[in-house]
């Protein structure tokens, strides 16, 4: 039954067919005119057999993890907006039960800016937070202590500020403002990175210490909703 499952693998796998199968495959080669045999004359490869061949793209782009990050930051942000919708509405008064709760949020929600954010998740946060973390367990693959703390450690001196850095350029890049960069680093930069050692050192701990390779960015980027939920607060207090 395994054979017939197989298609006739087994069949013909036979070493008797076989050993007839390859003297008539041997028979039909061409020969040149001094005699000698020669194999078929090869057909060209087409373009994308021979980019199959050369070993593809030079970097395998990590699109799951990427695809992982955008939706996550892309729901981060919604919760921001929404919230935001809601204390507007209790500011003017308003009932934030009411009727007229959904369509305020779906007209005056910033679409542009959940582009933005949901950009910012797939093109860089995604793949730099995978490659980084990837680096970081091929530099320290052993299971210490020691590579547990310098872990924890780096991720927060290392890939905390470049984290606060390059989303701030992105938002002004996509706002036609990098002259406002300057000045926006300076008065949020530092409170930004102060408060966010108090969420992710424990979240940190958690990804070194529990969460496998795989699952670090969507681990990290689903923590991301909590924390742009925790910084909203903080900040408008």
């Amino acid at each position: 039954m395994k054979a017939i499952g197989s298609g006739g693998e087994w069949w013909w796998n036979l070493p008797s067919l076989r050993r007839k199968s390859d003297s008539r495959r041997r028979g039909r080669r061409n020969t040149d005119p001094r005699g000698r045999r020669r194999g078929p004359p090869r057909e060209p490869l087409s373009s994308s057999e021979s980019i199959g061949q050369s070993g593809g793209w030079p970097i395998d782009f990590p699109f799951r993890q990427a695809a992982t990050a955008a939706s996550l930051t892309l729901t981060g942000d919604t919760i921001a907006q929404v919230r935001r919708r809601i204390v507007d509405r209790r500011s003017r008064g308003a009932d934030p039960d009411s009727k007229g709760l959904i369509p305020d949020i779906l007209l005056n929600h910033d679409w542009l800016r959940a582009l933005r954010m949901a950009s910012y998740g797939f093109f860089l946060y995604g793949p730099g937070s995978y490659a980084w973390y990837e680096f970081l367990d091929r530099c320290m693959p052993k299971q210490t202590f020691a590579n547990f703390s310098a872990k924890v450690i780096l991720n927060q001196i290392v890939l905390g500020p470049c984290v606060i850095a390059v989303i701030f350029a992105w938002n002004n890049l996509w706002l036609g403002k990098l002259s406002e960069l300057p000045s926006k680093y300076q008065n949020d930069a530092l409170p930004t990175l102060l408060y966010g050692f108090k969420f992710w050192i424990p979240v940190s701990i958690v990804n070194f210490g529990m969460i496998p390779l795989s699952a670090r960015v969507a681990f990290m980027s689903s923590c991301s909703i909590f924390w742009n939920f925790y910084l909203s607060t903080t900040m408008s207090k």
